[in-house]
């Protein structure tokens, strides 16, 4: 059974089965929880939707609240290490949430053959970016520039390699692209069951493959992005922001903490923050832009190229597709169509959107 949202680009859905996989925990290995975690007993669990990779829950307990995460897409010893930052960052004033750690000190349970890690839980609510208004919006963008300065800052502190003095970021051709696509389309017509998502799966690759010989002169120059680079969050986005009474209050899902331009992560943010239902609320961008550059003052030349480089890695990605043929992994089937309808919103907007990131608009 299949939930359904839909526009006339978008289709959204969840498959019951496929959750309740995800969001298992057998009786042995919640009581081998409880025993390294020290925590008493749980007399309430609840799954928490809002996670995509990774599996989270809310559980309760005598001794208090506690939010707790199955680790599924980073090795465990980069977590370690990722973990090892939040102490550091939260004395610098970011609302990081460090963990909770095992009775034997560590910050990783692995039960049952997974890694779990186990935090306070933190009262708030997560925001889509078009539900926040323009003064938390930019708020939001002077956020992630402290936490760019805060990161550079403990990074030593923390343990964490140091920064190269430069950084690279592959830019995918389009013939390479396009047999991507080829080998997608296979897999859709060998696997298909006919259902909703393998029908618009099909449509969107050859719409793709349309686009991509369109644009393909539009390509970003080079493997060397424009501005500074330096320790960057990874995924900051709504899904891993928790609102209370109208302030940021805890910044979540270290995962992907790494090595990147800045200007990359503000990009990205914008667009998950500010892509919604196909377009981009481009006042929000230019208000969270501007908030960013209040504090990291980035030139608009580096933030084009990084909007240019974005784009074009949407356009040539497929890595949704790739979760639902090549691992059965249907969690994300979702942003897959919701990125689609942007990207051609998107493409067809490219100038605009770039001199808004740019703050010329």
């Amino acid at each position: 059974m299949c939930t359904w949202a839909a526009d006339s680009r978008i289709v959204a859905w969840v498959t019951d089965a496929n959750v309740a996989d995800r969001t298992h925990i057998s009786v042995d290995d919640l009581a081998e929880l409880i025993r390294v975690f020290d925590i008493g007993e749980v007399l309430d669990r609840r799954h928490l939707a809002d996670g995509l990779m990774n599996v989270n829950w809310r559980l309760g307990t005598p001794v208090g609240r506690f939010a707790l995460k199955r680790v599924t897409d980073v090795p465990l010893e980069r977590l370690r290490r990722n973990l090892a930052v939040l102490p550091v960052l939260a004395s610098h004033g970011v609302p990081a949430c460090a963990p909770l750690p095992t009775v034997s000190g560590d910050v990783i349970a692995e039960v049952g053959g997974s890694g779990y890690c186990l935090f306070s839980w933190s009262d708030g609510e997560h925001m889509r970016g078009i539900d926040l208004s323009l003064s938390q919006v930019s708020e939001l963008g002077a956020h992630l520039a402290r936490l760019h300065v805060a990161l550079g800052r403990a990074a030593e502190d923390a343990g964490l390699p140091v920064v190269p003095a430069s950084a690279t970021a592959e830019v995918i051709g389009a013939g390479r692209a396009v047999q991507k696509a080829d080998r997608l389309a296979g897999a859709v017509s060998a696997g298909s069951a006919g259902d909703a998502f393998d029908v618009a799966a099909s449509t969107a690759l050859e719409e793709r493959k349309v686009l991509l010989d369109k644009h393909a002169h539009l390509r970003p120059e080079g493997d060397i992005p424009a501005g500074p680079h330096g320790w960057t969050h990874g995924d900051f986005q709504y899904r891993n922001l928790l609102w209370a009474d109208g302030e940021l209050a805890a910044v979540l899902d270290w995962d992907r903490l790494g090595i990147r331009p800045y200007a990359e992560e503000v990009v990205r943010t914008a667009q998950v923050q500010f892509g919604v239902e196909g377009v981009f609320d481009l006042g929000r961008v230019s208000a969270f832009v501007a908030g960013y550059r209040s504090v990291i003052p980035l030139e608009p030349a580096v933030l084009v190229d990084a909007a240019r480089r974005l784009w074009w890695k949407r356009m040539t990605d497929f890595w949704q597709l790739e979760f639902h043929y090549d691992r059965d992994d249907h969690s994300c089937d979702d942003l897959f169509l919701a990125d689609e309808a942007l990207l051609h919103w998107w493409t067809e907007r490219l100038d605009v959107v770039e001199r808004v990131f740019a703050g010329t608009v």
